[in-house]
């Protein structure tokens, strides 16, 4: 397919405006980020084309670590190089951070967390349409073959099944490989592709390997703060729920740093307020250490996701000249696509289940299909219906839409 024209690199002002807001504005977890992403800068900006955008999705979902903040600073690093590689992930996480720090505040005095059970009611559907149809559009380039096209609906069952992202990827990108290699490539490219199975089964197993024992017990401090949230940008791959069970470990059942109730609190922050869900540990270090500790939380998580995009930025466009790598890469793109789809449909089934959530979903795909309305708008609408429809005083009692 032949990419349309790109205009000029957009400016470092561009970029920091465009992430700032969509820090405001991205709801929904990692996979609804990357789909107003390709809203916006593929479909709407023309920063990047579709493929070399898929290609940097699935570059960030083989990192350990928040998908779509790697994904935001790999865009700011092909637009701006390392000046825009830095802006781009700060701009897209501060404003996340400086909301979620404003919860823990009030958390931390109040002893609750303000009711906004309305504004989740109504992004929600909202969030399926952005995802659904980011997933298609997506799904059109990453699919290049029948081969790559059985891996993809392989993929949705797997993920649908509840398989870990991370064996799903990286099994995607082996099999395209290698079925090529094996049966057409050189003696040379066979050798590559035995050496990408071996580095592929090391990166698998290196997050069990890194995380199989836990540190002796010890006390609350800024270092070990920082230290901790740093190993778990570090390694963890996955959804917001493998960060869930990754904090539960240590913070809960080994260091008594926090209580159940507490980490239940603040992961509902991290999902519920825009931007990314690892800002978590701004809310965990706010509660523990103050604003001090909020600060050094969100370094340590964050800090991961820029060494391992600085270090690998400057390879993918060698990976694409390489053809078993970029077999590889074929599959873990597709693969990645096909997991956005089954987040899609799993949370179609779950939260798109009143006559108001159907409504707002089907609105919304409308709007962004039809009228070509960006995601960002959509999301803000379906927030306000949501509060409207619960109503201030419902949502004061602690009630529910």
């Amino acid at each position: 397919m032949i990419e349309p024209s790109l205009p000029e690199t957009p400016s470092l002002r561009d970029l920091a405006g465009f992430f700032l807001r969509l820090g405001v504005t991205a709801f929904g977890g990692p996979a609804a980020h990357i789909a107003m992403m390709e809203d916006e800068v593929v479909h709407r900006r023309r920063w990047l084309g579709r493929d070399q955008f898929v290609d940097l999705v699935g570059a960030a979902n083989l990192l350990p670590g928040p998908s779509s903040t790697e994904l935001a600073i790999y865009i700011g690093y092909r637009q701006g190089c390392w000046p825009g590689l830095i802006l781009a992930g700060v701009c897209f996480i501060l404003p996340a951070m400086l909301i979620v720090a404003a919860l823990a505040c009030a958390y931390v005095r109040f002893g609750s967390l303000p009711q906004i059970a309305g504004v989740l009611f109504g992004v929600k559907p909202v969030i399926v349409a952005i995802i659904a149809q980011a997933a298609w559009r997506l799904g059109r380039t990453a699919v290049k073959s029948r081969l790559t096209g059985f891996v993809g609906l392989a993929c949705v069952v797997l993920g649908l099944a509840g398989v870990s992202p991370l064996p799903i990827l990286f099994g995607a990108g082996a099999l395209v490989a290698t079925s090529r290699v094996g049966v057409v490539g050189a003696r040379g490219e066979r050798i590559q592709a035995a050496g990408l199975l071996l580095v592929t089964a090391l990166l698998a197993v290196l997050p069990h390997l890194l995380t199989s024992a836990s540190d002796e017990a010890r006390p609350v401090g800024i270092a070990s703060l920082f230290l901790f949230f740093l190993k778990v940008g570090s390694v963890v791959y996955g959804s917001g729920y493998v960060l869930v069970a990754f904090l539960r470990d240590d913070l809960v059942a080994h260091w008594h740093w926090l209580t159940s109730s507490q980490l239940l609190d603040a992961i509902a922050v991290g999902q519920v307020t825009p931007g990314p869900v690892f800002t978590t540990a701004t809310f965990i270090g706010y509660v523990l250490k103050g604003v001090s500790g909020a600060l050094v939380s969100t370094v340590g998580i964050f800090l991961p996701a820029f060494l391992l995009v600085m270090i690998s930025g400057p390879v993918i466009p060698r990976i694409r000249r390489s053809v078993v790598a970029g077999l590889f890469l074929d599959g873990v793109n597709v693969a990645a696509v096909a997991l956005m789809a089954a987040v899609a449909a799993q949370l179609g089934l779950t939260v798109v289940t009143s006559s108001l959530g159907i409504a707002l979903a089907l609105s919304s795909a409308i709007a962004l299909i039809r009228f070509g309305v960006g995601a960002g708008w959509v999301v803000v609408t379906g927030a306000v219906i949501g509060f409207l429809a619960a109503g201030p005083l419902h949502l004061i009692r602690g009630g529910s839409p």
